[in-house]
C-alpha cells in the first residue's frame, strides 16, 4: 500500500524524491506518527510536499491510496463497546525491539481477521487480537510501532481521510485564477533577488603585503563589499478591458508590495506612452522618459495587462484610445525603450493563454516581451525567467 501511495503521488505530479520517501519511512520507524493515520497524513505531507501548490494533488493521492480503509461509525462504536479501559502499556526499549514489525498491508489483514472473528470483546493484552493494553497492531492503551489506534480519546481512524476529502487546498491548483495567498507563494521566488546586505572577500594583495611584514606569518586582510541587490518594478494596465481583472491585479500589487522591499509601481491604460501614472485617482504621473533615465537598469520589471487593444494604439502617432491624450511617439516604440532600458522584463497576461494567438495586439506585444499567463504556473515561470533569463517550455509560442 505504501508503494501505491508513492506511485499515486508521482502520477498526480507531486515531485517526490527517493530521499524524501526514505526520510518518511525513517520517521515511521521512530513512531512519529503515533500510530495514527491522521498524524501520518500530516507528517507525510510535511516531508514529501515541498511546495504548497501540490497540497491539493497530495490530498487526491492520499484519497486514492487510503480512502478505502476508513472505519465507519457503526464499526467503531461496536469495537469500542467491547474494549475495557485499562492502564496504558509501557515497555522497556528491549521489550519494544522484540515486538513483531508488520507493514501496513499485514496490519490491515490482521485487523480484518480479528474483527471478523470477534476478537475484541473485553480482550486485554495479547499480540494479535483487537484489545487493550496489548502489543497487537490494533486497539487501545497498548504499544506497537505500527498499527491502528482505536478510541482512547484520540482522533478516529477515518479523520485523515475526511481531511483529504475536504481538499482545503484545492485553490492552490496551478491552472486557476490566483488569489493573494497564491501570488505570495509564486512571488516568494523574488526573495532571491533582494539585497542580502554586505559581504566580505579576501583582499589578496593586502594579505600578501601584511604577511611579508609579519615575516611569513599569515595575516588575512578582508575587504567589505556590497552585494548586488536587484529591485522589482510593477507596471499595471487599468481600466477598459482590464476592469474585470481589476481585483486580480490589486491582489498581485498587494502580494508584491508585501514581499519586496525595493519595490516601485506605475499604472497605464492599454499601452504606455510618454506618461506613466503613480496615482490614477489623483491623476499624478511621471514622464516615462524621466523614469527611464532616472531608474537603475537592474530593476526586474513585471508588466501586467491583457494586451488586448486596437493595433493602431501600438503603431500610430496619436493612437492612444483616450481622445484627449496625444502621443507623439507610437506605443510600440515606448515598449522597445522599456525593453532596452531594463534587462529583465516580462509581461503577465490575465487572459487564458489559449486565446493569445487570436488577438493581433497580443501577438505584437509577445514579439517584444516574454509573456506569461496570470496563473500560479505562469507567474512562477515568469519569476524564474526574471532570475535566469531563460523561458521554459511554458512560454513557447
Amino acid at each position: 500500500m505504501f508503494i501505491n501511495f508513492f506511485f499515486n503521488l508521482k502520477s498526480r505530479g507531486v515531485p517526490v524524491s527517493l530521499h524524501e520517501w526514505i526520510t518518511l519511512h525513517y520517521a515511521l520507524t521512530m513512531n512519529l506518527n503515533d500510530s495514527s493515520l491522521t498524524s501520518f497524513y500530516n507528517i507525510a505531507r510535511a516531508i514529501l510536499v515541498k511546495n504548497e501548490i501540490f497540497f491539493d494533488r497530495y490530498d487526491m493521492a492520499f484519497l486514492d491510496t487510503f480512502g478505502g480503509i476508513e472505519t465507519t461509525d457503526e464499526m467503531l462504536e461496536q469495537i469500542l463497546a467491547g474494549l475495557k479501559k485499562v492502564k496504558e502499556l509501557h515497555l522497556s526499549e528491549e521489550e519494544k525491539k522484540q515486538i513483531e514489525q508488520l507493514n501496513l498491508d499485514e496490519v490491515l489483514k490482521n485487523f480484518e481477521e480479528q474483527l471478523k472473528q470477534g476478537h475484541y470483546k473485553n480482550h486485554v493484552g495479547g499480540n494479535k487480537a483487537i484489545g487493550t493494553g496489548g502489543r497487537s497492531t490494533q486497539g487501545a492503551w497498548g504499544y506497537n510501532p505500527a498499527g491502528i489506534r482505536i478510541g482512547q480519546g484520540e482522533s478516529r481512524h477515518r479523520s485523515a481521510v475526511q481531511i483529504a476529502e475536504k481538499r482545503t487546498f484545492r485553490n492552490y491548483s496551478s491552472d486557476i485564477t490566483l488569489d493573494t495567498r497564491q501570488m505570495r507563494v509564486a512571488l516568494s521566488h523574488l526573495r532571491s533577488l533582494l539585497p542580502i546586505g554586505t559581504g566580505e572577500k579576501l583582499d589578496l594583495k593586502k594579505t600578501i603585503d601584511e604577511t611579508c611584514k609579519n615575516a611569513g606569518e599569515i595575516e588575512l586582510v578582508w575587504q567589505t563589499k556590497e552585494k548586488k541587490s536587484s529591485k522589482v518594478m510593477l507596471m499595471m494596465d487599468v481600466g477598459g478591458s482590464m476592469t474585470p481583472f481589476s481585483e486580480l491585479v490589486e491582489r498581485l500589487f498587494s502580494a508584491a508590495s508585501s514581499q519586496i522591499s525595493k519595490f516601485k509601481h506605475f499604472y497605464f491604460h492599454n499601452c504606455f506612452y510618454q506618461d506613466l501614472w503613480t496615482d490614477m485617482e489623483r491623476n499624478q504621473s511621471i514622464a516615462t522618459m524621466e523614469m527611464i533615465k532616472s531608474e537603475d537598469s537592474d530593476y526586474k520589471v513585471i508588466i501586467v495587462g491583457d494586451a488586448e487593444m486596437a493595433p493602431s494604439e501600438l503603431t500610430w502617432v496619436n493612437g492612444a484610445i483616450d481622445y484627449w491624450y496625444h502621443n507623439d511617439t507610437p506605443g510600440v516604440v515606448w515598449m522597445q525603450r522599456i525593453k532596452e532600458k531594463f534587462t529583465d522584463v516580462i509581461w503577465v497576461n490575465p487572459l487564458p493563454k489559449r486565446n493569445w494567438q487570436y488577438v493581433h495586439s497580443i501577438r505584437m506585444v509577445r514579439d517584444i516581451f516574454p509573456m506569461f499567463e496570470l496563473t500560479l504556473d505562469g507567474l512562477d515561470e515568469g519569476v524564474k525567467f526574471l532570475m535566469t533569463g531563460k523561458c521554459g517550455l511554458y512560454n513557447k509560442k
